[in-house]
């Protein structure tokens, strides 16, 4: 079939290749130059353009085909685009630029082209061993791989995989998910070497070993064993043992696909080689870009350094002339099997260089920093990579880093005037950092976007920015970002809002399972509602476990190691690892007694620093685990639980017992409620205030709850925040005793502690629901609010004190034992 007719008069573009560099290629000129072409794509695969990336959670059952696409059928029709799926190329005469291609069926077709783009990726590479031929014997490449070994799965039971970079590991990962025993063999000392020093690839190994995952490290494979009906039964190695294997996946590597290249006598070299306007050193009318491509001798296999590359492309063929590629710094932000990696520049270190290192192999915690003549020049994360991307502009930018050493370590929000307790990454960056390597997104064009188009959930910003709809890492910077954007959290978001990737399910649903059919554990509420991950992640055990002890007090039986590492110590992890103790006084009022009991602990300890809080108390900063036990006893006070997602303070002023102004006795009000409520677990953490005066000394506007003393006795306002987004509270109500203060403030925190969602403030939680609804069930409902103050004094009867009731808080105290040198 001869396709030479173009009756609209445009050039001619021929696109060989379907993938992710290509289709995004075309995506930046149709922006630019929407009417230049007449535009052809050729395509091997009987499919549209998908994100191989995300072929993964395919095989793992967590997504499905149709959730991968990226360019669906109807997008090409849209642009006018005639794709051919389904064809592969098989020679083009560049002398009469023409592209001749047949598909499955033997048929050919041909296409006439002004412009060329040669995309046609990388092909997996395969061990030239015996028995590579076998059948179960893949590569892990595209779909028609990943539906392969779906099917492998669910008639077979021993799989290896030959491979322990992130492609093998991804595949072991989804194996074992479908049921197979999986075997991982590495021929290099450690995982993933290419991304990865020796001891985070050993984490790694560590982590994955302990999910169920087997290794051969070391190991050299000779050849492939068959068995009946010419199908794989073992892998053979060469010091003469074998393993059993039903299915074999070899991912050992990846080379430019450049065979067609080649034999239409284009310059090949470790891919084709081209310019840096993309275009094929020997035949300017063609041009080649992605993982096929051989820029300045570097074939890149990222897709952030590809998308650079379409861009560029685009522009040049828009004829605008101005873009040019010059290559790409490229870091490795990673999540393979539920493990967050990162690495960047010369991660491995050398002579000439220095290493800053931070080791915590029981919290699954690695960062070492890479400094060269005072800049620093490479990372690796692994366990904590939410400073990756700071650390990377770092790197690239150049900027010398002796102002920031000491705080280099921990992260970019220990840099400038953080505050104690830190603030959110997604706050805290410049309108021009860069939220996604993939796809060159900004925080400021995800802002933008947001607020203009009134996006509220990350498909939305997906769909309109690109950011985390490529390799993923960054969904959780767009989710923090989303939240503050529109609206300070996802209050302004459709309710079904998956907890996490474990789940389907929102909060609401869980909570409302928790009650409905009084699930009493985590697993079973994993069981009940079918997690796909059936040990849940640090998002979702948390979050599980508050439900249950709030919705079942006395029942439910609450799990220390669901809760987050300050709330299973009891105390304030720092940036140096040592904690933060701060002793609860009640209304921020103490005696000389308990000064002196602290004085004697700083000197006995030797604690470094000493600061009064904001919230009236006394901070003892740089306490050793070990002797966290210690201090508790010798101060002899109550836990501050400045650590947990509980009632943290409540300030109070001097009030009419000794200020001239004072209405009401603000302080006595003050330790009344912090002595009702000290011991109340929370959503997320709870600061109260008592004024005694509406002058309002303690702030009482900007707090979860605010008392202010007035003549007539109290005011009581609602919801404030005093956080990064500063939120003014809402007038309550007007009280005239100090024991319906008790019982309004009780009622409303109960109320709060049943319906609000894990994390959300209470400002975010009476944006959800409404404030008319919070007065309804408060205000007007009076047997409901005496009934719900009646539940809040019933959690709290017996609530141990963290820091003396060790066996009763189910406390571990092996935790707080010295490790030997």
């Amino acid at each position: 079939m001869d396709m030479s007719v173009n009756p609209k008069n445009k050039m001619k573009l021929v696109m060989i290749g379907n993938g992710m560099a290509g289709v995004r290629s075309l995506e930046e000129l149709l922006k630019i130059a929407p009417d230049l072409y007449d535009i052809t794509v050729f395509g091997a695969e009987p499919h549209p353009n998908y994100n191989r990336i995300l072929l993964s959670p395919v095989l793992a059952g967590e997504q499905k085909l149709e959730d991968i696409i990226l360019n669906d059928w109807a997008w090409y029709q849209d642009n006018g685009i005639t794709l051919h799926a389904g064809w592969t190329v098989t020679e083009v005469d560049r002398v009469k630029r023409l592209v001749h291609a047949k598909n499955a069926a033997g048929e050919t077709i041909s296409a006439p082209y002004d412009r060329l783009i040669m995309a046609t990726g990388s092909n997996p590479f395969i061990l030239p061993i015996p028995g590579k031929d076998l059948a179960g014997v893949l590569a892990y490449r595209d779909i028609a791989d990943t539906q392969a070994m779906i099917d492998a799965a669910a008639s077979y039971k021993h799989a290896v995989v030959i491979g322990g970079g992130l492609l093998g590991l991804e595949a072991a990962n989804g194996l074992m998910k479908r049921g197979m025993s999986v075997t991982v063999v590495h021929v290099s000392p450690w995982l993933m070497e290419r991304q990865l020093d020796d001891v985070a690839g050993r984490l790694l190994q560590k982590s994955l070993e302990e999910r169920g995952m087997k290794f051969l490290i070391g190991a050299q494979t000779q050849e492939l064993v068959g068995g009946e009906k010419g199908r794989v039964k073992a892998v053979k190695f060469k010091d003469g043992s074998e393993v059993p294997a039903d299915l074999v996946v070899m991912a050992v590597g990846i080379r430019p696909n450049t065979a067609l290249a080649e034999s239409m006598g284009l310059h090949v070299n470790r891919g084709i080689v081209v310019s840096d306007t993309l275009q094929t050193t020997t035949d300017a009318r063609i041009y080649a870009v992605g993982e096929c491509a051989a820029h300045r001798g570097i074939a890149y296999g990222l897709v952030a350094p590809l998308f650079e590359q379409g861009k560029v492309l685009a522009n040049h063929l828009a004829q605008f002339g101005i873009g040019r590629y010059t290559g790409s710094l490229t870091s490795t932000k990673l999540k393979v099997t539920g493990i967050d990696l990162f690495s960047a520049g010369q991660f491995m270190g050398g002579d000439d260089t220095e290493e800053i290192v931070m080791s915590d192999p029981a919290g699954g915690v690695y960062k070492k920093l890479v400094l060269k003549d005072d800049k620093l020049v490479g990372a690796c994360l692994y366990g904590d990579t939410v400073d990756g991307s700071w650390y990377f502009k770092l790197l690239r930018d150049g900027r010398p880093v002796a102002d920031i050493r000491d705080k280099l370590m921990f992260g970019e929000s220990n840099i400038g005037d953080a505050g104690h307790e830190g603030h959110s990454k997604a706050a805290a960056m410049a309108d021009t950092d860069e939220v996604c390597g993939c796809n060159g997104v900004t925080k400021g064009t995800i802002c933008k976007a947001i607020k203009e188009k009134g996006l509220f959930t990350l498909d939305e910003v997906r769909k309109h920015t690109k950011a985390s709809a490529s390799c993923g890492s960054c969904t959780g910077l767009v989710e923090q970002i989303l939240m503050f954007t529109a609206g300070g959290d996802y209050s302004a978001t459709p309710k079904t809002k998956a907890m996490c990737g474990c789940t389907e399910h929102g909060h609401q649903a869980v909570r409302d399972a928790i009650r409905e059919h009084k699930l009493l554990t985590i697993a079973d509420v994993f069981k009940f509602m079918a997690w796909k991950t059936p040990n849940g992640c640090a998002s979702c055990r948390p979050a599980v476990n508050y439900y249950l002890i709030s919705t079942w007090p006395k029942e439910a039986k609450d799990d220390p190691q669901s809760r987050y590492i300050n709330e299973r110590s009891h105390a304030n992890i720092q940036k140096d690892g040592t904690y933060s103790v701060i002793p609860r006084m009640w209304g921020g009022e103490t005696t000389a007694d308990e000064l002196r009991r602290i004085a004697d602990a700083v000197d006995k300890y030797q604690i470094p620093t000493v600061k009064v809080t904001g919230g009236q108390r006394i901070d003892l900063l740089g306490v050793k685990k070990e002797d966290l036990q210690a201090v508790w006893r010798d101060i002899g006070m109550p836990s501050g639980h400045a650590y947990a997602k509980a009632l943290r303070t409540v300030k109070t002023c001097v009030g009419s017992e000794w200020c001239r102004m004072g209405t009401q006795d603000s302080t006595q009000m003050g330790k009344d409620l912090e002595r009702a409520m000290w011991r109340m677990y929370a959503p997320h953490k709870v600061k109260f205030a008592v004024s005694g005066c509406p002058r309002n000394c303690a702030e009482a506007g900007i707090k979860d709850v605010g008392i202010i003393g007035v003549d007539s006795g109290w005011e009581m306002h609602i919801a404030g925040n005093g956080g990064i987004k500063t939120e003014v509270a809402h007038f309550f109500t007007k009280l005239k005793t100090a024991e319906e203060v008790l019982e309004y403030t009780g009622a409303f925190m109960q109320l709060y502690r049943e319906e609000g969602w894990y994390l959300e403030r209470t400002v975010h939680y009476v944006n959800r629901v409404g404030l008319d609804y919070v007065k309804k069930k408060i205000l007007d409902d009076h047997e409901g609010r005496k009934a719900l103050w009646e539940r809040l004094q019933f959690a709290l009867d017996g609530e141990p004190d963290p820091w003396f009731e060790f066996d009763k808080a189910t406390v571990d105290t092996r935790q707080f034992e010295k490790l030997s040198a």
